[in-house]
């Protein structure tokens, strides 16, 4: 017997994770997809009045229902759905997408039953589905890394999935679902499973995207989650949330753990909701410089997949890990990740991009 005694499906793995170097191998860091303005002064004073507090009952379990951190979400929310109003019964939260991902798996997947996505799509996908022993599928987008509609709606008719997975705007490609898409695997997949729209990025969408949260009131098997980890810039406070129909949000609460979030964590959540416009006011500034890169990119000659997130996919190179090595020689770290020969870069601010596009334009005529 061979020690430790892990799952034989899990020997030999690799835990997830993107590469994590130190300042002074990497001063500039575009490979995570993190916001990259801290809080304001104002920010950090109120997170930690708000903390201390919290601190004072620290002997008592948090409410582990959330009961004012998903009326706040709630609120939120409200304001980003096209005038679709959600209540607080709609949305429940976790630390970070990642647990609210993992906790629909053991909701709605499981033996028996199967998750399907489209690749590419978030690398963490297929191992939710591993940790639930839930069956896990993957159908093909186009060159564009748009969806086949006819295509996903055949896999789905012909899989019967219990869980779909949509990132909107994908990630690793930063391409946004139209919402004839989402209704058309709604229906497809019925009451006999789950439509989840990962909007992780969701608040980095062009002008005239729309959310999926529109589409919630006319489909009761659609999820839509988002986290606090990218346009709120709060990576390190690991709040995910979803909303959905009250129903899926209480199915949700029976394969919860006892407590799963912390008081601290839901005070932090609570306190970076009241400054919500504040720590959304460099979405903008990000879009600008997103769209800025595109642009440059192209004008380099390279392909660069549309764009809806913080973050732009380019390539391709028949030696993508050439490129990444060089950049990382100059201190510059971005994202191996995506379909062959391509690679990813986070937006950060203006002087870390300027910092990336000479690096880049030096790594070209190096390897050229």
């Amino acid at each position: 017997m061979t020690f430790p005694p892990i799952r034989e499906e899990l020997r030999g793995i690799e835990p997830y994770g993107a590469p994590q170097l130190s300042a002074a191998l990497a001063p500039v860091q575009l490979n995570v997809n993190e916001n990259p303005y801290p809080p304001s002064a104002a920010v950090v004073a109120d997170v930690a009045t708000a903390v201390a507090q919290a601190t004072t009952s620290l002997n008592r379990y948090p409410d582990r229902e959330l009961t004012d951190l998903r009326a706040a979400l709630a609120a939120y929310l409200s304001g980003d759905s096209g005038g679709v109003p959600i209540g607080p019964e709609q949305v429940w939260a976790a630390n970070g997408s990642n647990e609210v991902m993992l906790q629909l798996l053991q909701a709605f997947g499981g033996p028996g039953r199967t998750a399907i996505s489209f690749a590419p799509t978030y690398s963490m996908y297929p191992e939710y589905a591993r940790d639930t022993h839930t069956r896990w599928l993957t159908g093909r987008r186009e060159s564009d890394f748009s969806l086949d509609l006819d295509a996903a709606r055949a896999l789905v008719e012909a899989e019967r999935p219990s869980v779909v997975l949509l990132p909107s705007p994908n990630n690793p490609t930063g391409t946004a679902l139209p919402p004839e898409a989402v209704t058309a695997l709604c229906e497809a997949v019925g009451d006999g499973g789950v439509v989840v729209v990962d909007e992780a990025y969701g608040e980095f969408r062009r002008a005239g995207t729309q959310s999926a949260l529109e589409l919630l009131p006319v489909h009761r098997n659609l999820v839509v989650s988002r986290t606090m980890s990218k346009a709120f810039a709060l990576a390190g406070a690991r709040l995910g949330y979803l909303a959905a129909a009250a129903e899926i949000c209480d199915a949700i609460r029976v394969v919860r753990l006892p407590y799963h979030l912390s008081a601290v964590t839901q005070a932090v959540a609570l306190a970076a909701l009241r400054h919500a416009p504040e720590l959304l006011g460099r979405v903008d500034d990000l879009r600008t410089e997103r769209d800025a890169t595109v642009g440059w990119l192209r004008d380099q000659g390279l392909d660069v997949a549309e764009s809806d997130a913080n973050f732009v996919l380019f390539g391709t190179f028949a030696d993508r890990h050439a490129v990444w090595q060089a950049l990382l020689d100059q201190g510059v770290l971005i994202r191996e990740t995506g379909p062959d020969g391509w690679l990813r870069v986070s937006v950060g601010t203006a002087e870390e991009m300027t910092s990336f596009k000479h690096a880049l334009t030096r790594a070209l005529k190096e390897i050229a």
